[in-house]
């Protein structure tokens, strides 16, 4: 069955398709929300590695594109076990391009996607979606973390990592049943608290995506590139889960004043990446 929202009409759809947007985002410095599932019950799925450091645009049907396409897939190991998180590219592809044309009304849509393409990607969405690969498993952001992306994790799964190619980084780990609970508790808190419905149906998408997935599933939330928008230094430095749940927390407790001191610690420090991002 399509994703919801990813049709021609309706209303935009869910975090999955909202970014992914590949077409757009991977010409960008991106951060990552992946899911991994337990080996052993994914089928074999060649590693990614990365093959160049310098990524080559490829024009196709459905516009630019720089990600290797090829179904490979991430792995690693947790806690003694191993996880694979598929990378279905072209998936993701079709999912970005329907949510670029969503997220405008009227003419506009029709201008930035025209419906014969748009509808050509929908068919060739169903299309893979009935072989199978029916789930993404991967949320890219261009130049930012989105700050409701921290709310699935707490301030002692930040780990600082050496990568390859990107130097020192930042990433998260969590069950998928721990992460549920959070951005679970993250909404209610939001709602209770009376903000604005925006604010919190965005969260709701992030708890509707992780909720696809199984328990037991590894949520990983990857700095990748956008590390390298920030000196180390602010990276060792850098709570933001903490500053997150610092501010639910004051939420919950009905404190705004000490919400909105956490909160702006948090956007303070990703001001610089966001107005990339808009100037983009």
């Amino acid at each position: 069955m399509l994703a919801k929202g990813s049709d021609l009409g309706g209303r935009p759809p869910l975090e999955a398709c909202r970014r992914s947007m590949p077409t757009i985002a991977h010409m960008a410095k991106s951060a990552y929300l992946r899911v991994y599932m337990p080996a052993e019950r994914v089928g074999y799925f060649p590693e990614h590695v990365r093959t160049t450091s310098r990524r080559v645009l490829r024009h196709g049907s459905f516009g630019v594109w720089d990600e290797e396409p090829s179904d490979d897939a991430f792995i690693t190991s947790y806690q003694g076990r191993r996880y694979v998180c598929p990378r279905f590219p072209r998936l993701r592809m079709l999912e970005g391009l329907l949510a670029f044309r969503n997220a405008y009304r009227g003419a506009t849509a029709s201008v930035l996607v025209p419906r014969g393409l748009a509808e050509a990607a929908v068919a060739e969405l169903q299309s893979i979606q009935a072989a199978g690969a029916a789930r993404s498993h991967i949320l890219t952001s261009p130049w930012h973390v989105p700050l409701r992306w921290f709310a699935a994790f707490v301030p002692a799964e930040r780990e600082l990592v050496e990568k390859d190619g990107i130097g020192l980084s930042i990433r998260y780990r969590a069950l998928q049943g721990d992460a549920v609970r959070r951005v679970r508790r993250a909404a209610a808190v939001l709602e209770g608290a009376g903000l604005d419905d925006h604010v919190v149906d965005q969260v709701g998408d992030v708890l509707t995506w992780l909720e696809g997935f199984p328990p037991d599933a590894l949520v990983e939330l990857d700095y990748d590139e956008v590390a390298g928008l920030f000196p180390d230094g602010d990276l060792v430095l850098d709570e933001s889960a903490e500053d997150l749940a610092a501010c639910l927390q004051a939420l919950a407790d009905g404190d705004f004043e000490r919400a909105g001191e956490a909160y702006a610690a948090a956007a303070s420090r990703w001001s610089h990446a966001q107005s990339i991002t808009h100037a983009n």
